[in-house]
């Protein structure tokens, strides 16, 4: 038995609507990757890799936090452009002091439109 089978360019179409299909449902960046690097005294330097596919001039990934895992904020890097050539794009926040005791912390992006949400990534500081 012989089965139809579908022309390449109908199956590119397909493959680029359900792209954007999940371009338009994505509300939040999602943390893909964190890297940190001990400044001393009680300081760290995060780089931080965010994948937004939505990434436009309307709309995109306009900051990054550093929480505890109780919430409470230690560091935020505004995002002030878009990225939208750049995917999944790396910045930098340096300088995050990070109280004794706490040896892990959370990393959360924000939308410019919905806030803070999307996929998070959770790491262990070194040397603590």
């Amino acid at each position: 038995m012989r089965y139809p089978t579908a022309p390449l360019s109908l199956l590119l179409i397909l493959a680029a609507f359900a792209t954007a299909q999940a371009a338009e449902t994505q509300k939040y960046p999602d943390v893909v990757d964190v890297a940190v690097t001990e400044e001393g005294d009680g300081r760290y330097r995060f780089d931080v890799t965010l994948s937004s596919p939505y990434d436009t001039h309307e709309r995109y990934a306009d900051a990054f936090r550093i929480s505890t895992p109780e919430g409470d904020s230690l560091g935020v890097r505004e995002l002030l452009h878009h990225h939208a050539n750049e995917q999944p794009f790396t910045r930098s926040l340096p300088n995050v002091a990070v109280p004794e005791g706490v040896s892990r912390v959370v990393v959360q992006g924000r939308d410019q439109q919905y806030g803070y949400g999307g996929e998070t990534v959770e790491v262990t500081l070194p040397g603590r």
